[in-house]
């Protein structure tokens, strides 16, 4: 493709994302699956140009509506080019040729536009602080409360793409073995700080189509998330529930850690994707997985397994701000429920797949949000109402692990990409204890 039919395909891309109720992820997937005559350096310019679109929102945005003219995708794609690429608008006007496979020229409007950017930056100062680290309006104020005198830095990370990282599946490889086998492929890989088990990956190799991936020896698993499932610390022989399993990233990191000893129980209310997952726990070569759907969080599966299990892994349905470098979309398109209906159902579950918890058993509630209504609040309405769990401080878990210097201080895991070099991670764990002190104990507790 020319750089001008690159554009084209760009402003189809951005018409398609605008019109479709879908994370913008899943649709530029499809949009290639539907045109496979573009090639693939074509296709990593096209979605590299999308993705920093998506970035630059608000930004943008703003630069627009100063300029007076509407964020059409081709006024998107304009403004990006001049302020973010940094071309000239004599460059962007030539590109806008209106020959084959490029995009119609300049109307009068756009030629104005192309001016009034011309020579300018992306940022500029006038620009409030919440354009310029591209922070929504519906979350401002509890990401403020999050992060307080972090939140430029924190906001700023949260604008880089995120890294390429892999979880070591020790059930198949141990990480120098794995990293070797990456190399062979071409690929450069290296330990990152905080998991014993994650690589990361230089560059976006297509990993689908290399041994170490198709045989089992890495999974791609943020190593954010790795830490997640380590703080939950299942031991061979245990019986563990992932009650959120979804696509099952941190069912496989659980059972690899059991090193296929005992069982892991992965639920979800959305059975198609236990099936997906399916294959992925084929390929990991991992026995120990039992998908189970349910209908929802009250499902009588759960009290026919109350009080049963050693560990519970609650990954709630979240905001998902600790993954917007990820889906930088998601800030401004939120395309499932708002914090008014994800808090309430965070306690429903949380409340519901603790009574699968054994006394000595832990319960893990964990979220991809930084926002405290999901998290240290989710969590102290919780204990208020279930006497019998207390917090085990994150540093006892990794002490315990031998997992040398825990990633976050206090009582819980905190992870945010500017900190940790992860996406944004919440965790608590919470020990049933076997009986509870009389004096917290609510005189009609149910079991």
């Amino acid at each position: 493709m020319t750089p001008a039919a690159r554009l084209q395909a760009v402003i189809d891309l951005l018409t398609e994302i605008d019109q479709t109720p879908r994370p913008a992820d899943a649709v530029i997937s499809a949009f290639f699956r539907n045109r496979r005559y573009i090639g693939s350096k074509d296709r990593s310019a096209v979605a590299e140009t999308v993705y920093a679109i998506l970035r630059r929102h608000a930004r943008l945005a703003w630069w627009l509506e100063r300029s007076g003219h509407p964020a059409t995708p081709r006024a998107r794609v304009i403004a990006n080019a001049i302020l973010g690429e940094g071309m000239s608008a004599a460059t962007v006007a030539t590109l806008f040729s209106g020959g084959k496979f490029a995009p119609p020229a300049f109307d009068r409007d756009e030629a104005r536009l192309a001016a009034a950017l011309d020579t300018h930056t992306l940022d500029h100062p006038s620009m409030p602080d919440t354009v310029r680290v591209e922070c929504p309006a519906w979350a401002e104020a509890a990401m403020r409360n999050a992060l307080g005198d972090r939140f430029v830095p924190e906001m700023q990370a949260l604008l880089e793409p995120a890294p390429l990282d892999l979880r070591v599946n020790p059930v198949r490889a141990d990480r120098d073995t794995a990293r070797v086998a990456l190399e062979k492929a071409g690929i450069t890989a290296r330990p990152t700080r905080w998991s014993p088990l994650a690589l990361r990956v230089k560059g976006r190799p297509p990993l689908a189509t290399v041994d170490a991936f198709k045989d089992g020896l890495v999974e791609i698993q943020d190593e954010g998330s790795q830490l997640v499932a380590l703080a939950v610390a299942p031991k061979p022989g245990m019986q563990v529930v992932d009650f959120c399993a979804g696509a099952g990233g941190k069912t496989l990191a659980l059972a690899a850690l059991m090193n296929n000893k005992g069982r892991v129980v992965a639920c979800d209310v959305l059975e198609g994707r236990l099936k997906r997952a399916a294959e992925r726990f084929r390929r990991a070569g991992l026995h120990n997985i039992e998908p189970h759907p349910l209908k929802s969080e009250r499902d009588p599966w759960v009290k026919r397994h109350k009080r049963k299990f050693d560990r519970v892994l609650v990954d709630a349905p979240c905001s998902g701000t600790g993954t917007w470098r990820r889906n930088p979309d998601s800030r401004w398109r939120p395309l499932g429920p708002g914090l008014e209906q994800l808090v309430p159902l965070q306690a429903a579950i949380l409340d519901s797949a603790a009574r699968l918890v054994k006394p000595g058993g832990r319960l893990v509630y964990a979220t991809c949000s930084l926002l405290p209504e999901e998290n240290e609040k989710q969590v102290a309405a919780f204990l208020e109402t279930h006497p019998e769990f207390a917090v085990m401080p994150v540093a006892e878990v990794w002490q315990e692990e031998g997992a040398g210097t825990p990633p976050a201080e206090g009582p819980f895991l905190r992870l945010t990409p500017a900190r940790h070099d992860t996406d944004g991670f919440f965790a608590a764990v919470m020990v049933r204890r076997d009986e509870v002190p009389a004096a917290d104990a609510p005189p009609d507790a149910p079991a």
